[in-house]
């Protein structure tokens, strides 16, 4: 006569299994969401903060020293040209840079890079040697306007890197190229 084989306890232990990876894969998605919930408000409140600038001096304040905090980012730090001349805004204040040296930095820029990086980039200024994630904007502009870019960085490595982050700092490049031109056009 034959044995009976016992299948229950294979099967309840791949059923476990699968119920612990189904669950984790759940919490996975709940942080994604919550995170990312999160970084929209973050840029939201960035944005109106931006808003309430005055002149374009206090909108480069607002940007490079209250930005971080809102953000939550180490450094904020911004870069624009116009004709031939360049100035990049940090918290350390304004300096005016030559426009080649800007230029050179959106390059490679479309919309956005994010990156993980060894030290972060020259227009950083003094927060450079800090960076160890950095996102690049490129701050869209049309005809004879400024062009520029926006410089996000921590000093945690890595941070940035997803689809709709990407989307939403494009969303923030996008309203402050706006916001910048709402006080250089006459």
């Amino acid at each position: 006569m034959g044995s009976v084989i016992d299948f229950e306890v294979g099967a309840m232990a791949s059923l476990k299994r699968r119920v612990a990876e189904v669950e984790e894969a759940n919490q996975d998605l709940i942080a994604f969401a919550r995170g990312h919930s999160g970084a929209v408000s973050s840029i939201h409140s960035a944005l109106l903060a931006a808003t309430e600038a005055e002149s374009l001096d206090h909108l480069i304040h607002i940007v490079t020293q209250m930005w971080p905090d809102i953000l939550g980012l180490d450094a904020v730090s911004m870069a624009l040209f116009v004709d031939e001349g360049g100035l990049r805004a940090d918290a350390s204040g304004v300096q005016f840079v030559e426009r080649r040296l800007i230029e050179r930095s959106i390059e490679g820029v479309d919309a956005v890079v994010m990156r993980g990086v060894d030290r972060g980039h020259p227009l950083f200024g003094p927060a450079s040697e800090l960076i160890r994630a950095e996102a690049l904007i490129r701050l869209p502009v049309d005809g004879p306007l400024p062009g520029g870019i926006l410089m996000l960085g921590q000093r945690r490595p890595m941070g940035f890197d997803n689809r709709a982050g990407s989307e939403l700092l494009t969303f923030l490049g996008a309203m402050l190229s706006r916001l910048v031109l709402r006080w250089l056009l006459p």
